[in-house]
């Protein structure tokens, strides 16, 4: 008896060749060919005979070909799977749960978000049409209902801590990238966004008389473009109230915008040793205590160090701080910037504040290529968990992108993937411009006299 086992190989031919019983049978040589096609991935072929031994049997012409993981397999892969286990058994995210388990929930809301589906209807068809291929992708399929359920009962602190876990290791992977500005220091852009929400389905998001909305507070890390802090609160919660929540390093360099003009947070920046970059209202009453010479060929029309002037934002910001006019000619207009750094150059102050608009980028790439505008649920967790996984999908690609030096911007990552998400091929493959036809200049017309 002889046992031939694969489990990983696709054989698509398999020819078994002459094998002699022996003399004592009196039946000579025997041929036999079988050919055995599309063989699913684990089989178990048993050949007996009387009296057949290794030594006497033969094969040949064995055809292998590798059998590529899916893309969607190959795309998860680089997921912690582990931290995200520890995760999920801190909140006992799993409890009680006999099929769907929290990986099953994430990779059908990864999927979700990667081809854009409209709604939980959408990823039940698709998971569906693809069901054959879930089990070795290492997934489970579930009913729309089920997913419903996940959304509104699992804990989406599980997907929030995760997120955070996957921001750790994506800023690791671009902590060589170069800042467009030149400076040594880390440097953090923070801005809100806001995404309108029905207040008749989502009651408890408190924006405005007759309009509900929750409110995206992000930190971006300028070296990669990377969110260092994300906060969810309700639309009418201001900038500024999130901002204690935002983890201040020493030595970072803050740039905000006039939202976030609070003197006791900046001056709290200002105690533990770290910088902040912010423009000027026009209501903050000050006085100049000192000028400096600055190059108005670069735009730059002055560079002071001010004192504030009212007893209460004295009392709240005492000491000095810089303000700086720059001159935008393709605008037409006048900005002033105000920090406490008065080492970098006025120029360079001004190249900081312009790179802020990275974080302006970042809010519109996400709403426009991930599924963060419409929710598949209308419970706080629900929507929660969709605005966390998108998240989860947004570092994955940052950390493919950088690992893998691909040369192509974030759309078009996310598109490829979306196109080729239950192919077998490499991964890497699906990221190459495939060469076009080119057609032939050579003219085919019949020439009477061939010089």
């Amino acid at each position: 008896m002889i046992l031939l086992i694969n489990n990983d190989i696709f054989l698509f031919e398999i020819k078994f060749l002459i094998f002699q019983f022996l003399a004592r049978f009196g039946m000579g040589f025997i041929y036999s060919v079988i050919s055995i096609r599309d063989l699913p991935d684990s089989i178990l072929v048993i050949v007996s005979a009387g009296g057949l031994s290794v030594s006497n049997f033969e094969t040949r012409n064995i055809k292998i070909m590798p059998r590529q993981p899916y893309i969607l397999s190959q795309f998860l892969r680089l997921l912690p799977r582990y931290e995200f286990q520890l995760i999920v058994n801190k909140y006992k995210g799993d409890y009680h749960t006999k099929h769907f388990k929290c990986w099953d929930h994430l990779a059908s809301m990864m999927v979700a978000h990667i081809r854009q589906e409209d709604s939980l209807r959408d990823i039940d068809m698709t998971l569906n049409a693809h069901a054959s291929k879930l089990y070795h992708i290492g997934i489970k399929q579930c009913p729309k209902s089920t997913l419903a359920d996940a959304n509104e009962l699992r804990d989406y602190r599980i997907y929030e801590e995760f997120a955070k876990t996957l921001m750790h290791r994506a800023r690791r992977e671009y902590a060589q990238t170069e800042l467009a500005v030149e400076v040594d220091n880390a440097v953090y852009a923070l801005d809100a966004s806001t995404i309108d929400l029905t207040l008749s389905l989502f009651p408890w998001a408190k924006f405005r008389k007759t309009k509900g909305a929750i409110k995206l507070h992000a930190m971006l890390d300028l070296r990669g473009n990377i969110p260092a802090f994300l906060y969810i609160t309700d639309g009418k919660v201001h900038d500024v109230k999130a901002a204690p929540q935002v983890p201040i390093e020493p030595e970072g360099i803050y740039v905000v915008d006039r939202a976030y003009v609070d003197f006791s947070w900046l001056w709290s920046i200002h105690q533990t040793g770290a910088f902040f970059v912010t423009r000027l209202k026009r209501s903050i009453k000050w006085t100049r205590v000192l000028s400096h010479p600055v190059d108005k060929s670069l735009g730059l029309r002055s560079d002071q160090e001010i004192l504030l002037a009212t007893k209460k934002s004295k009392g709240l910001y005492p000491n000095r701080l810089r303000r700086i006019s720059f001159r935008d000619e393709t605008q037409g207009r006048t900005l002033v910037f105000l920090s406490n750094n008065f080492v970098l150059t006025a120029e360079t102050i001004a190249a900081l504040y312009k790179a802020r608009w990275e974080i302006e980028l970042f809010f519109k790439w996400i709403k426009q290529n991930l599924r963060i505008k419409t929710f598949y649920g209308t419970s706080p967790n629900a929507v929660k968990t969709q605005v966390w996984i998108a998240m989860v999908v947004y570092l994955v690609l940052a950390i493919l992108k950088q690992r893998y030096y691909l040369d192509l911007a974030m759309s078009q990552l996310l598109h490829f993937l979306e196109v080729n998400l239950f192919e077998q091929k490499p991964l890497l493959s699906i990221f190459q411009t495939n060469p076009r036809y080119k057609r032939r200049d050579e003219d085919k017309q019949l020439k009477l006299f061939d010089f």
